[in-house]
């Protein structure tokens, strides 16, 4: 299988993720949950749409509700699936895995938990679903660091890279990927 590399010129010029985007069966029960569980708080949005919905924001990013109470009538998301940490889900870092676990015990919500482990470093991983199913995961995930594939040495095909690590990288790389991860923190506060 042939990779296709982009060229760092040839990349759009995005800044940072916005705004997640859900459909749900009510704006009222989306709303409280990603309030209570996940704190987020409610803001203004343009006057101009005529369709139910709200718009929260905390943590540098937004998450867009659109209620659709037909919902039912086209997607899955109205079956219970299992708490697969494999299915698509959006995640959001956390200061203390521990507390979350206990938060969610006591509003009696299910969860699933995983670890992941690289080079000694250990993530601890929390997945549940919000009202209308979509996956959540509250991490670590800081606790791996971010190193840019390009900046390592690998094997390049594509069996060996699933299945090893890259190798460790060296100081400067190190040096970049913190700056790096520094400014990407400035940008979203």
């Amino acid at each position: 299988m042939d990779t296709v590399e982009i060229n760092n010129s040839e990349a759009l010029p995005l800044l940072s993720l916005n705004h997640v985007s859900l459909l749900c069966r009510s704006v009222w029960d989306s709303m409280r949950f990603y309030e209570q569980v996940l704190g987020f708080v409610p803001i203004k949005r343009p006057s101009s749409f005529k369709f139910n919905g709200a718009w929260l924001y905390n943590y540098g990013i937004g998450i867009h509700l659109i209620e659709n109470p037909s919902i039912e009538d086209f997607d899955t998301i109205v079956e219970p699936r299992p708490i697969n940490p494999k299915d698509n889900h959006i995640s959001f870092q956390c200061t203390d895995v521990g507390l979350v676990l206990r938060r969610l015990e006591d509003m009696r919500m299910k969860y699933v938990t995983a670890v992941v482990e690289d080079e000694g470093n250990k993530v601890d991983q929390v997945f549940f679903h919000d009202p209308d199913g979509y996956m959540v995961e509250l991490c670590n995930c800081e606790n791996i660091p971010i190193i840019p594939l390009s900046s390592c040495s690998f094997k390049r095909r594509l069996s060996s890279f699933i299945k090893s690590a890259p190798a460790k990288c060296g100081f400067m790389e190190n040096a970049m990927m913190e700056s790096l991860s520094m400014e990407m923190l400035n940008i979203s506060f």
